[in-house]
């Protein structure tokens, strides 16, 4: 099973809105056959590693990191394919939380004359397809804010300087985050600010930008983002969610470079996030990584909209008044009303600190 995870890993960001899903075939304590979720519309990886295994997974066993399915979506059923490739025994790491499969796909193992096994490095599994998850069963994006503060809390000086505050290890984590994002998002103000690319730039071969762009998304209130900005330029799809109505000489600017707008309602300067949210949703959008700034994290923090942080802490002191902070927003009057986090995970990144957890509901 644990090879099984390994493997699903290597689906992540690649197989959405599917589930990343590793499979194994043994035979005789022997590995014969094993693969993951492919891109959308080509094999899962219950059939992968039947393929391989071929004649040899006749009396084999399977271990694979989620229920298969049972119904017919952009491929057959995996649960009859394993059927007739006469496996004797599943072992199956967690249940589908998919409403069309949930359970069903067990059963009709077990109503074929397989043996089912429910339950092993069932929280890794979770974690691989978390965001799956919270998006098969309510329509909406899982959303990570992520941010690279000093010891002090700022991600910025009061100059607006923040290169780099965090080290080099923590910049390619960050490359490996937005791989397996299906969408980046980030505040008008840190493009006005840092101009970058938000792309991936990993898996492409000698850190070059990765094939697989995730989305970009920027959220302008008040329309201010330049056609001339660098993520228009990039390899990869940008929508830009605006809180007003889009001008005509704009959308042909926007339209020129490639860019999706999209009106949303706004309060002042602050898009409704959660309305942006449910529109990623009607587009696979499964998980979003948001990259900031300040103003775009306090607002979703202040409506409930995240559902995991990572934080990068250096061992640096910026210090001022003026300096920015990670998190904007309205927040909260007393400490006892603050987001608390959970599962909270502490791991070191070269000179850099690396906070995770989730935050509780």
């Amino acid at each position: 099973m644990e090879q099984a995870l390994s493997l699903a890993k290597l689906a992540l960001g690649q197989a959405s809105p599917n589930p990343a899903v590793g499979a194994i075939v043994v035979s005789n304590d022997v590995i014969v056959g094993q693969g993951y979720t492919q891109p959308p519309g080509s094999w899962h990886a219950e059939v992968s590693a039947l393929k391989q295994a071929g004649e040899k997974a006749r009396g084999g066993v399977m271990y694979v990191t989620l229920e298969p399915c049972c119904h017919y979506g952009r491929t057959p059923p995996c649960s009859q394919a394993i059927i007739a490739a006469g496996i004797t025994e599943v072992h199956l790491a967690m249940i589908d939380p998919n409403p069309l499969v949930s359970g069903r796909g067990k059963e009709e193992l077990e109503g074929g004359g397989i043996r089912v096994y429910v339950g092993e490095h069932e929280e890794e599994a979770k974690e691989i397809n978390e965001a799956y998850t919270k998006f098969i069963t309510t329509g909406m994006p899982f959303v990570t804010a992520k941010f690279a503060m000093s010891l002090d809390g700022k991600i910025a000086t009061k100059s607006g300087d923040s290169k780099w505050i965090s080290g080099e290890e923590a910049r390619k984590y960050v490359h490996n985050l937005r791989y397996t994002s299906d969408a980046i998002m980030a505040g008008v103000n840190t493009i006005l600010i840092d101009d970058p690319r938000l792309t991936c730039r990993c898996g492409g071969g000698r850190g070059g930008t990765a094939k697989k762009q995730p989305l970009r998304v920027i959220v302008d209130g008040k329309g201010r983002t330049p056609s001339t900005a660098r993520v228009f330029s990039e390899p990869g799809k940008v929508l830009l969610a605006l809180g007003r109505s889009v001008k005509p000489q704009e959308a042909k600017d926007f339209t020129q470079v490639g860019a999706e707008l999209l009106e949303l309602p706004s309060e002042g300067e602050l898009v409704d996030l959660e309305r942006l949210l449910r529109a990623l949703g009607k587009q696979e959008i499964t998980s979003v990584l948001v990259e900031g700034g300040g103003i775009l994290l306090g607002s979703l923090f202040d409506g409930g909209l995240v559902d995991k942080v990572i934080a990068f802490i250096a061992p640096v002191i910026i210090g001022g008044r003026e300096a920015k902070t990670a998190v904007g927003g309205k927040g909260v009057d007393k400490v006892v009303d603050s987001f608390k986090l959970e599962r909270v995970k502490v791991e070191k990144l070269g000179e850099d600190l690396m906070v995770s957890g989730y935050v509780k509901g």
